[in-house]
């Protein structure tokens, strides 16, 4: 992919080097050697560390700068807003004068928060602006502010969008201005498709939750469920995923509620797992149970590939994924009930488990990193064409 007879140069636009599941997917795809020469921006990064994208290769130039954004502005009041717009404002400066910015064809914000002050810059650069939606556009996903911002400022000003589900696209096409370019990508999330899986396990010995400890991400509803089935018995809950943004009170409760339910000594809290596939091998039964709906649920393709038997939420991301019955099980989301009577389900159903687990490691349209890659460079260059066009 060239531009001009040189190497198409992407700045990815980032606002933390914290690690989330944006922050990882981009740096799968930083690290998968992509066709264009790739550029990171950290803006509004705290202190002077890359964080999680200390992992990137040396080959992709990288700079640090900004204000600090701090958390949660975007669910607040009008004080709120006045400064965040503020803050947006002088984020959009420093990007709008960094050395790679200036040197970018393409810029592609990573975040809603990074596109915020991406399309300020983009437009004063005249610069291809992509927004990478891994959120869904309303209240519940981005907070008030935050979503008036996406919706009235970054979607109108995208020439195009790369959204992770079909529902996340759906919910942002009301606000693309006519001619921007808009695709479905799944974010990279590590997947080894076709790979050799784990054997199904009779009886289940280990249950599985792969996300960041967060309110909304469903670690106590597994938790109530989990016990109601398999308390007293030699079955273990994992619980991989450390405890960002502030969420270590709710690691507490997860603790407590363990206690509470008699089933400490069979809950294990992981952390942060770098081996994500060893983690799952050893999993007989894996589980996504958000309390809200997620876009992707890249921890739903995570278990699809590596062959497990899957539970998630009926709605959002994961329910394009999963056929109920097929390939997992879906359940009504925020139904402790309904999660607790799926896992007793495939406790005594050997035969379902063997079956589900067989068809999740085939589930069509299960892409690796580099897969993943190779079709957003494909959408960059298309965004180009159609600027140069313009």
């Amino acid at each position: 992919m060239t531009h001009g007879g040189r190497p198409l140069r992407v700045l990815h636009l980032d606002h933390t080097n914290v690690g989330g599941g944006a922050e990882f997917a981009l740096l799968r795809m930083l690290r998968a050697d992509p066709s264009w020469s790739p550029y990171l921006l950290l803006a509004a990064t705290p202190g002077r560390s890359l964080g999680v994208y200390d992992a990137v290769p040396a080959r992709v130039p990288r700079a640090l700068g900004g204000v600090r954004q701090p958390a949660g502005v975007s669910a607040g009041g009008l004080g709120a807003a006045l400064s965040t717009g503020t803050r947006v404002l002088a984020q959009a400066a420093s990007v709008r004068a960094s050395r790679v910015f200036r040197g970018a064809d393409l810029v592609d914000a990573n975040t809603a928060r990074a596109a915020a002050y991406g399309a300020a810059a983009a437009r004063t650069a005249r610069v291809p602006f992509v927004v990478h939606l891994r959120d869904l556009v309303d209240d519940e996903a981005l907070g008030r502010v935050g979503c008036a911002l996406m919706a009235r400022v970054v979607l109108p000003r995208a020439d195009g969008v790369i959204a992770n589900s079909r529902a996340t696209l759906e919910s942002a096409r009301p606000f693309l201005r006519p001619g921007a370019l808009a695709e479905v990508i799944p974010s990279a999330s590590g997947l080894q498709v076709g790979a050799a899986v784990a054997p199904v396990r009779r009886p289940i010995q280990t249950v599985g939750m792969l996300a960041r400890i967060d309110p909304w991400k469903g670690q106590h509803q597994l938790l109530e469920a989990f016990a109601r089935v398999f308390a007293g018995r030699d079955v273990r809950l994992q619980l991989a995923g450390d405890a960002p943004f502030g969420h270590e009170d709710h690691l507490e409760h997860l603790e407590q509620r363990a206690t509470e339910l008699g089933v400490e000594g069979q809950v294990e809290l992981l952390g942060h797992v770098d081996d994500v596939d060893t983690l799952l091998a050893g999993w007989d039964v894996a589980v996504q149970a958000s309390t809200r709906a997620e876009p992707l649920g890249q921890n739903v393709l995570q278990y699809l590939a590596a062959g497990r038997v899957v539970l998630a939420a009926d709605e959002g991301g994961p329910a394009e994924w999963i056929a109920d019955g097929v390939n997992g099980l879906l359940v009504p989301p925020r139904n402790v009930d309904a999660l607790a009577a799926s896992l007793a389900r495939l406790d005594v159903d050997d035969d379902l488990r063997v079956r589900l687990a067989t068809a999740a490691a085939t589930t069509p349209g299960l892409l690796d990193d580099a897969a993943v890659t190779r079709a957003h460079a494909a959408f960059y260059e298309a965004v180009v064409r159609a600027r140069r066009a313009a």
